[in-house]
């Protein structure tokens, strides 16, 4: 859930929020901003639009992005949890290849939550919906 993501993201200064979705969605549809958090989102495309190919580079890419980091708590965001799910597996994999530690979560609701009754997200679940900071470019 987004405001669990939000707690683990305050009470551990070494964790760090991965967005996975898609360019596009990072620039019409918005961002999480962490940035009162004295953190940085790391944005890696789990899949690319608009075939939606699996990054085959997505794991080698993320830990790029962590650099020196030992993050104990990565949590991954998409959409509504599904690509994130993915996402947070991967990494998990590739750190336990590396014999390196950190728990991989997923934020399940996502960015924009499920579908509502008449078929719009953003409304009924998800990172906007609870009120949690994010920024449009």
């Amino acid at each position: 859930m987004p405001d669990e993501a939000w707690e683990k993201l305050e009470q551990d200064p070494t964790s760090v929020l991965i967005d996975v979705r898609t360019r596009a969605e990072w620039g019409f549809v918005g961002r999480p901003d962490v940035g009162e958090l004295g953190k940085t989102l790391i944005c890696v495309e789990w899949a690319s639009y608009p075939d939606m190919s699996i990054n085959p580079h997505f794991a080698e890419t993320v830990m790029e992005a962590l650099g020196d980091a030992s993050p104990q708590n990565l949590l991954f965001i998409c959409r509504s949890g599904v690509r994130s799910l993915r996402a947070a597996q991967a990494v998990s994999d590739a750190l336990a290849a590396r014999d390196q530690s950190g728990t991989c979560w997923n934020v399940a609701e996502g960015f924009e939550g499920d579908l509502d009754a008449v078929g719009h997200r953003g409304v009924t679940g998800g990172w906007k919906a609870r009120g949690l900071t994010w920024s449009q470019t």
